[in-house]
């Protein structure tokens, strides 16, 4: 009879927290909808739409690279951009940084945090379970109080007794409001982002990466083109010291000549200290200790600078991960928004504890020793003292700053490649007039030389010629390492490569 009456109080209190639960179900149903407004990009430009191609205003009488109005862009290639300059030395660099390079393993570390800081609010979905304090569960000794109260007077007598508890909690946040929700696309979102700016790391030093491994380069040629002068000077020496002690020149033809070639020599030092400082800068980007890090001198020439298609439109511009980054950053924001408006609106969790209680060991798990209870709790905030009101207009200000910063980053990723659209532009206009400066200095070098030799001029004559040439030789050397740059400039501006023109 016992039995059967405790029996049908469980079965009651069974019932009881069932109709409790069944009694929200319609109010789970509206966990549907979240607070916050739903993210939609904004316009890059307000009040203006984005051109829709690339411009340069051309200078009358010359040839520009025209753009095309937007297209998509899906089929644009990506990836190893490097690979358009036929440079396996390059190559071997790049792979280098990638695998080495401090700033993208920090950058690295950040995206993969990010991605754990993303699990972590999608946990928040589902129920959260956890066993008791200890392995072994709750094992307590109590002695309570001779004077402990009971009924108003004191007990007179002291106990002591074991409790031993191995409890089970159970804790769900029913996400009524969309704050769960809203949490974890704002953690997404930044996850994405994180993303984005490790590919905007890898952008950045590779694009580094290239432009050191050419300005060595341009060192190398720039060397090389003076110790082939100062051989030449070192001839001139030796034939203007030859004249003069048959009498045809003077000492003052002997002296220039002298100046002439100490000064070429002087210049070797200089460029040796740039060289191995832009290596030592190329060193720390592929990881590698500076010491014994190295770019061989003899390189192969390099290949053909990458042309330009005339067939790229503005959307290339989405390609760039800082750009994608502060679009994320903006729908992340506006998720926060969701995640303080939902403050102003009941917390409902549904909690539980279950497991076995006794005060022995020997009935510790036994079937009769269980204990367990069930059932929602209410958080509703009354008063904060305008908290939630303030974390409301805070977020939403933060959301008007990623705008304002996306926005910031799409003009300033326009302005990039325009710059360096006019950088190609204007110095493929000056490569061609500084070939024709080159080739032109080198025949007055020649008729220079030549009415020396007949006695007809000094050696000033030949010394200024051979200035001029040597000059101009190093404007050709240095032009062409710019436009290298100018190429790789471009291509870090874009986000992305193109595909040369068959």
């Amino acid at each position: 009879m016992n039995f059967r009456v405790s029996k049908l109080k469980w079965a009651g209190r069974a019932r009881s927290v069932w109709t409790a639960t069944v009694s929200i179900m319609p109010v789970l149903l509206l966990a549907g909808c979240a607070v916050g407004p739903d993210y939609h990009q904004p316009a890059a430009l307000p009040h203006r739409r984005l051109p829709g191609a690339f411009s340069q205003p051309a200078p009358a009488g010359t040839n520009q690279v025209v753009w095309k109005v937007a297209a998509p862009s899906a089929h644009i290639p990506r990836g190893d951009w490097w690979q358009m300059f036929g440079d396996s030395e390059l190559g071997r660099l790049e792979m280098l940084a990638l695998t080495n390079n401090q700033n993208l393993e920090a950058a690295a570390a950040q995206f993969e945090q990010a991605r754990a800081l993303a699990a972590a609010a999608r946990s928040a979905f589902f129920p959260q379970v956890t066993a008791g304090g200890t392995p072994g569960g709750d094992v307590t000794r109590t002695h309570t109080s001779v004077n402990a109260p009971q009924n108003g007077q004191a007990v007179g007598t002291a106990y002591n007794y074991d409790t031993l508890t191995a409890p089970i909690y159970l804790g769900w946040e029913l996400d009524l409001w969309g704050r769960v929700r809203r949490l974890s696309q704002s953690a997404h979102a930044r996850y994405i982002a994180r993303a984005d700016d490790w590919e905007s790391a890898k952008l950045d030093v590779t694009a580094e990466v290239a432009g050191d491994y050419f300005t060595v380069r341009t060192l190398d040629d720039e060397y090389n083109l003076i110790a082939d002068t100062i051989g030449a000077y070192r001839r001139s020496l030796e034939l203007t010291q030859n004249r003069r002690r048959g009498g045809v020149v003077s000492d003052l033809d002997v002296a220039q000549a002298a100046t002439q070639l100490h000064a070429a020599e002087a210049e070797l030092p200089d460029i040796r200290l740039r060289r191995a400082q832009t290596l030592h800068a190329l060193a720390i980007l592929c990881g590698q200790s500076p010491m014994d890090f190295f770019v061989p001198t003899n390189l192969p020439e390099r290949g053909a600078i990458p042309a330009i298609p005339p067939s790229l439109p503005s959307e290339l511009l989405e390609h760039r991960p800082d750009v994608a980054a502060a679009e994320r950053r903006m729908a992340a924001a506006n998720a926060d928004i969701g995640v303080a408006q939902a403050a102003f609106y009941p917390t409902i969790r549904l909690n539980g504890l279950a497991g076995f209680q006794s005060v022995d060991s020997r009935t510790w798990f036994d079937w009769s020793s269980r204990f367990w209870s069930v059932g929602p709790s209410v958080e509703i905030p009354l008063f904060t003292g305008g908290l939630i009101r303030a974390n409301l207009a805070a977020a939403r200000a933060a959301y008007h700053q990623t705008v304002a910063d996306y926005r910031q980053t799409v003009l300033i990723a326009f302005g990039e490649v325009e710059d360096e659209l006019a950088a190609q532009e204007l110095l493929t206009d000056e490569w061609n007039a500084e070939t024709e400066a080159v080739a032109a200095a080198r025949h007055a070098l020649e008729i220079a030389d030549n009415r020396y030799r007949a006695g007809l001029v000094t050696y000033l004559d030949v010394a200024t010629a051979q200035t001029e040439a040597l000059d101009q030789e190093r404007s050709a050397v240095q032009l062409q390492g710019a436009r290298l740059v100018a190429s790789v400039n471009l291509i870090k501006a874009l986000g992305c490569s193109w595909r040369p023109v068959e």
